[in-house]
Order: structure tokens, then C-alpha cells, then sequence
């Protein structure tokens, strides 16, 4: 019998079916579109709702499925504004019954969702507003928090001494009414303005999708042409990059066709993503085909960075260089942080601090951290720190794994995680003024993490007859300034808004596209331009212009001094544990208590004189003016920077 039982047909034992969602390979309105957007972040979909807003037909195609993205964002004004446009040309182009609407009947407003003065902010997800889940809890909600809070602090030595200067700026004030000059500013011009909001980057695209999706959802159910087709979970037709052989050569399937005139055939796959071997890999849905999207008038590649799809149609970037005046001349900018998310109280606040780190020669560094929160949230407190050059994290140097030790080994990692953790703590307590002690209590949901930021850029945002490169794809500046989600959603999306007016005008295609690629280089060169400052200069751009001369004047200092830096060291950092860009999707929680209380109030001590018992304690710090690099210490007084 047990032989019996070995020999039947698996299929005789198992009920299940292989049938596959057909909608997976559904291309109802989605061939020949007007606008195809290769992957859904926040330029892209913007593009798409100004494409929709201006009565095209746009397809997306994202390989990610829903937004997951973890950080957050402080948000320049004029993304207000462009929502609000954005708003106005729908109702002015189509019926009311057209017209997305939230689940409690109402319509669905970006700008009001995003913010309104009438609704309050809190820790809530924007789900829960557009379903009409709070309202029908009494609860007027919107997704953004304002800035209340303002801070900047100067830690850098002066004169052989520690010393801290403190600049509390008021907050801006939000907008009470649509300001049409908002809208289509050179990116450079509003990256040098202050930042009004704070929202969770992957709230501000869930609000963009779900709009996108309710569109998408009504067309088909009356059986009209979709104005909008999203395709989750695909990607551009592609081989496995772990494939290899001759026989997968000659199974390769090409998801980008060029045509005689060389716009490009767009062909893509449903895929499912799994975690193999500590690296994500992709294939195509058993069962499904596929799916050809025709030839579109005008395809975005916006898909992060390092975008393979853009690579594929021979686009390159090019690594940016910076002139730090220090006699090296141009090096690549560059600089490494540390990011975690703590359950921190930091509120309505955009805090930042510059300060001075001496390596063991006595050679000055100039590090920043950052803090921030969201209004009337506690569980929310981004905060990351700048690694200085000289720092490795190398477990050995530490003392902690004796010489030897395999650096994929368990002792080897939990050390270097140890150093890492041990470190962050020490810069979040110099930011938040909150204890080691405490926060080594407090949950932390992500992090510490630690990642290289390298500014790139293309030399032509146009990659074919009728697709161009946006987004970080395109090029990239400095994260801190949060320049990348405006440089995006505020310049390269209305850039196609400025595409389909000249198409309305008249304009050819190929005249139009020339025009939306060099406008989107224009943007992405006064993002680098205006974020040059993160990498050396000390007054961080997104407090605004103003205020960079108001700190500059009360600093007594030049933000254009330099500060010295180092290549070898960090390259031996990146050695010891290679750097994971898919980290950012893997949360490892660390257990503790939800820090609810504020921040305790600046102290105008720097914290190197804070633990002297009087006046005349000393501490032994680098003797010389930074950056000599001599070896002597020598006592400085507690009084002498207070």
C-alpha cells in the first residue's frame, strides 16, 4: 500500500489551480497612451495627474507594488500650490461624477487631503483620511504637519575652543490661499526658499495613488475608455540579471522595441518579487504573458537611483564634483550618515547641527545631523547623522574581535552593528539633548542605518525619440535638503504640465521633448548647484535664503570655509560590511518605550564644557587650530565658549 500510495499522480492528490489573475496581463486602455510613467515615485506620478488633469490618457508602470518608502519629507510650499492647480484643471475639465471621491461621499481634493487650515494634523495615515474612516469619527484630519519649530546649531571649534552658537528662526507661515506664482519656478529658486511641511514620504504618495486609482477604477466600471491603467507589481520585459548562457540568449525578450523614426515599443511583465538569499530577485507570474503597450507619445523613466531601464537605452551619469578649496582641488561629493527612525517626540521641528570632529592627527571635520518630526506626532523622529571620514566602524581597530576574525561571521557583524548603534546614539543625544542612557530605552523601528550619498547626474535627460530621464534617475543632489522629492514632484512633474501647454499651442513633438529634457537638466543643475553648500559649507540650504544670512550674521561665519576630508578612510569603511540599498525595505525593530515627552529645551552650553564641575575644570582637546595636525593637547577652560 505504501508503494501504492508513492505511485499516484501528485495532480490526483492536490485541488488547487494554477489560474492566474487575468487582470495581471490586462492591457484595456493602455496601448498607444499618451504618457507612460516607468515607475510610480513621486515625479512620475505627479506627471501623471498634471497628463490627466490636461485631458491625456497615461499609463504606470511600478515594480514595487503600494508605496513603502520609510523617511520623511520637508516640503517647499509650491507643492501646496501645484496640488491646487492640479485640483482646479480637473474640475474645470471634467463632470463632478468624473471626479474622484473620498469614501465618505465627499470629493477627493489633493490639496485639501495634503493640508488645510480648516483640519488637523496628528499621527494618522492617509488611508484613514481618504477613506472617510476619521470623518466618520468626527475627526477633519490632513495628512501634513506644519514646521513650528525652526533650529539651527553651531557646534564648530573657534579659536583652539568648542563653542556654540544657537539660531531659532521663525517658523513660515503657511499658505491661506492659492498663489499661482508658485507654480513653475526654477527648481534652484524654490529649493533656496524655507521649507513649510512635513509628511511621511510614503503618505504623500499613497494620497498621489489612490487618486490615480480611483480614476482608474470609476473609467472601467462605466466601461469608458480609462483615462489612467496602473500596472503594479511589472516591470519592462527583462532577462533575470542572474541568468547566463546561451540558451537564456536566446530566450531574451526585449521590453524596449525601437521603431524606423526611434521612438521606442514598450512591452512589460506582472512579476513576483522574492527575498532570495538575502537579495531581492523578480520572475514573471506563472501564466502570464507579455503585454505590449504600443508605442506611447511620451514615456518618463523615473525609477531612483541607478535606474536599469534608463542604463538599457545607453544613458550614463557621471559623478559630481565639488571644489572644496582645501588645495585637492575638484573630488567627488560625497559623504556617508547613519538614518533611524526613533519613537521620539520631535513634533513640528526641523532641527539642524554642524559641528566640529578631530581626528587623531588633529584634523577638523565638519559633520551634520538632522531631526525631524511631525506635527502632533510622537512616533515620529527621523534623524540622521553624518559619519566623518576618519570614523570606520572596524570592529578589529576597536578592539572588539581580535585580528583574524571573518567578516561575514556573526561575532564579526554583531560587532560592527554594536559601534554603529553606539555611535548614533552618542550624535542623536547631541541633537535631541536627550541622554544616551534614554534613548538606548526608547523603540526604534529602523535603523541605525548606514548608506553613501555620491551626487550623479546625466548629460541629456532625453533617452529616445519620444522618452526622457527624470528623477533621482536622472541626477541627484543632497538627500538632507529633502531636494530630491522637490527637484521631482515640483520641477520635473510640472515640466511635463509645460509639455502638453506646448503641445496645446501647437508645438511639435520632438520640439516639445527637446524642451521637457533640457528643462528637466536645467532643474537638476540648480539642485546640485544649491546643495553643493551640504557637502562643506555649514548653513543648510532648505532654511532658506534669508535665513542662511540671518545664522551667517550671528555665526560671525563665512558659510563658504571648507573643512578638510579623506577618501581612504571611508573607502576602508565600506569594505569592512558592503553597503545594502534594499536595507531601506527591511525594518528590524528595536523594542522600547515611546518617548511622548518634548524635547528638553537647547542648552546654550556646547556639550564639551557641560561636564566640567566649575569654572576652572579643563579637558584635554586638540592644542592647535584645527586642521594642523598636531598631536599636543592642552586644557581648555569650561567658561571659554559658553
Amino acid at each position: 500500500m505504501r508503494g501504492a500510495e508513492r505511485s499516484v499522480p501528485a495532480e490526483h492528490l492536490d485541488h488547487s489551480t494554477g489560474d492566474v489573475d487575468r487582470r495581471l496581463d490586462d492591457t484595456t486602455g493602455a496601448v498607444d497612451a499618451d504618457f507612460v510613467a516607468l515607475g510610480l515615485g513621486g515625479t512620475n506620478m505627479m506627471a501623471m495627474l498634471w497628463s490627466v488633469a490636461m485631458g491625456r490618457r497615461v499609463v504606470g508602470v511600478e515594480l514595487r507594488g503600494d508605496p513603502a518608502l520609510g523617511v520623511h519629507w520637508n516640503i517647499r510650499e509650491d507643492f501646496y500650490h501645484h496640488l491646487g492647480l492640479i485640483d482646479q484643471l480637473m474640475a474645470e475639465r471634467y463632470p463632478v461624477e468624473r471626479l474622484p471621491h473620498r469614501g465618505d461621499g465627499r470629493l477627493f481634493r489633493l490639496r485639501e487631503c495634503f493640508y488645510s487650515p480648516a483640519s488637523e494634523p496628528g499621527g494618522i495615515y492617509t488611508d484613514e483620511v481618504i477613506s472617510g474612516f476619521l470623518s466618520s469619527l468626527g475627526d477633519e484630519t490632513h495628512v501634513a504637519g506644519l514646521i513650528h519649530h525652526t533650529e539651527f546649531i553651531d557646534d564648530r571649534w573657534a579659536d583652539g575652543t568648542p563653542q556654540r552658537v544657537l539660531t531659532i528662526v521663525d517658523p513660515p507661515r503657511p499658505p491661506a490661499e492659492h498663489d499661482p506664482s508658485k507654480i513653475g519656478r526654477p527648481t534652484a529658486e524654490v529649493l533656496d526658499g524655507p521649507s513649510t511641511f512635513q509628511i511621511g514620504a510614503s503618505e504623500a504618495l499613497v494620497m498621489m495613488r489612490r487618486y490615480l486609482e480611483l480614476i482608474e477604477e470609476m473609467d472601467l466600471a462605466a466601461g469608458v475608455e480609462p483615462r489612467v491603467r496602473l500596472y503594479l507589481s511589472h516591470r519592462v520585459v527583462t532577462g533575470d540579471p542572474g541568468d547566463d548562457g546561451v540558451l537564456t540568449w536566446f530566450r531574451h525578450e526585449e521590453g524596449f522595441v525601437r521603431g524606423p523614426d526611434g521612438r521606442q515599443r514598450l512591452r512589460i511583465e506582472a512579476v513576483r518579487e522574492l527575498d532570495y538569499k538575502g537579495k531581492f530577485r523578480r520572475v514573471r507570474v506563472p501564466g502570464t504573458k507579455v503585454m505590449d503597450l504600443g508605442t506611447p507619445e511620451l514615456f518618463m523613466i523615473a525609477q531612483g537611483f541607478n535606474s536599469d531601464d534608463a542604463e538599457r537605452l545607453g544613458f550614463k551619469q557621471e559623478d559630481v564634483k565639488v571644489d572644496h578649496h582645501d588645495g585637492r582641488g575638484p573630488v567627488v561629493a560625497q559623504a556617508d550618515y547613519l538614518a533611524g527612525l526613533m519613537e521620539v517626540n520631535v513634533d513640528g521641528r526641523l532641527r539642524r547641527r554642524i559641528a566640529s570632529e578631530f581626528d587623531k592627527e588633529g584634523n577638523e571635520y565638519w559633520v551634520r545631523q538632522i531631526a525631524v518630526g511631525h506635527e502632533d506626532d510622537p512616533e515620529v523622529g527621523w534623524i540622521l547623522v553624518q559619519v566623518p571620514d576618519f570614523k570606520t566602524f572596524d570592529p578589529v581597530l576597536a578592539g572588539l574581535v581580535p585580528p583574524g576574525t571573518d567578516r561575514k561571521s556573526k561575532e564579526y557583524l554583531g560587532a560592527h552593528q554594536h559601534l554603529l548603534r553606539e555611535y548614533y546614539l552618542e550624535q542623536v543625544a547631541l541633537i535631541t539633548e536627550i541622554p544616551v542612557a534614554e534613548l538606548d530605552e526608547v523603540q526604534m523601528p529602523y535603523g541605525p542605518k548606514l548608506f553613501s550619498l555620491v551626487e550623479r547626474v546625466g548629460a541629456d535627460a532625453r533617452v529616445a525619440a519620444n522618452g526622457v530621464v527624470a528623477g533621482d534617475s536622472f541626477g541627484n543632489g543632497h538627500f538632507l535638503t529633502s531636494g530630491g522629492a522637490i527637484t521631482g514632484m515640483v520641477g520635473h512633474a510640472s515640466r511635463v504640465l509645460r509639455y502638453w501647454q506646448r503641445r496645446d499651442e501647437g508645438t511639435d513633438t520632438d520640439t516639445a521633448i527637446r524642451e521637457l529634457a533640457d528643462a528637466i537638466k536645467e532643474d537638476t543643475d540648480g539642485w546640485l548647484r544649491v546643495s553643493a553648500q551640504e557637502f562643506s559649507q555649514a548653513v543648510p540650504i532648505n532654511f532658506g535664503a534669508e535665513r542662511i544670512n540671518e545664522i551667517e550674521t550671528i555665526t560671525g561665519r563665512d558659510s563658504a570655509q571648507r573643512a578638510t576630508t579623506i577618501d581612504a578612510t571611508r573607502r576602508h569603511r565600506h569594505s569592512l560590511v558592503p553597503l545594502n540599498p534594499s536595507d531601506w525595505r527591511r525594518l528590524v525593530i528595536h523594542a522600547g518605550r515611546l518617548h511622548t515627552y518634548d524635547l528638553p529645551p537647547l542648552s546654550e552650553t556646547h556639550p564639551l564644557l557641560r561636564t566640567c564641575p566649575d569654572s576652572t575644570a579643563e579637558r584635554t582637546t586638540p592644542a592647535s587650530e584645527p586642521g594642523t595636525g598636531s598631536m599636543e593637547q592642552t586644557p581648555v577652560a569650561a567658561g571659554a565658549a559658553s
